[in-house]
């Protein structure tokens, strides 16, 4: 059982170290061809998808790195068991009648 659980965090590992060095590169080649990339982005368009795209991507990247990453580090998002809610009635205020416009003749 312990040999599993040290595989499984290895392959954790990796998978951190993978998406970590995606997210740099992804980084990296953005902020160092900003003035390539800036023309494209600004054309219009079809052209407006581009950084629509580029977004998915690094969200993509980023969020399973840092996904990874904090399961690296054993923190882990809190799961509650699926239960049946019990439907409370809230009380409604009554409803007051509605105002009637008198016209004076």
């Amino acid at each position: 059982m312990a040999a599993r659980s040290e595989e499984k965090r290895k392959k954790l590992v990796l998978k951190t170290m993978l998406y970590g060095t995606i997210t740099a590169i992804l980084y990296a080649a953005v902020f160092s061809h900003a003035d390539m990339i800036t023309p494209y982005f600004a054309q219009g368009g079809y052209y407006a998808a581009l950084p629509i795209a580029t977004v998915f991507i690094f969200s993509f990247a980023h969020g399973a790195f840092a996904h990874n990453l904090w399961s690296t580090l054993g923190i882990e998002a809190v799961t509650k068991p699926a239960t049946a809610r019990s439907r409370t009635t809230v009380p409604r205020p009554a409803e007051r009648p509605r105002p009637r416009l008198r016209v004076n003749a």
